[in-house]
């Protein structure tokens, strides 16, 4: 059963083509990113670094819980991918 994944819109326009939100069959976080970039190459490298983990600007959550690249996804799981806002 997929997952409902929400993508941030600042990322978009880098990816034509790339929809607001998405399924996607997948059972990790890690999962979700290996799918979204077979879909539209270079995105994992917006999202992750190399370590691998889920760069600091963005944050990832799954069922409104912060998530890491290991977190499991339960089927129907809602991910949303945001990226953080900063201010002064």
């Amino acid at each position: 059963m997929p997952v409902h994944v929400t993508l941030p819109a600042a990322l978009l326009p880098l990816f034509p083509g790339a929809p607001r939100e998405l399924e996607i069959e997948a059972s990790t976080v890690a999962a979700v990113m290996e799918t979204l970039e077979v879909r539209w190459p270079g995105m994992r490298d917006r999202l992750c670094d190399s370590r691998p983990a889920i760069r600091r600007h963005i944050n990832v959550f799954v069922e409104g819980q912060r998530a890491s690249l290991e977190t499991p996804l339960a089927p129907g799981a809602a991910v949303f991918i945001v990226t953080a806002i900063s201010g002064g």
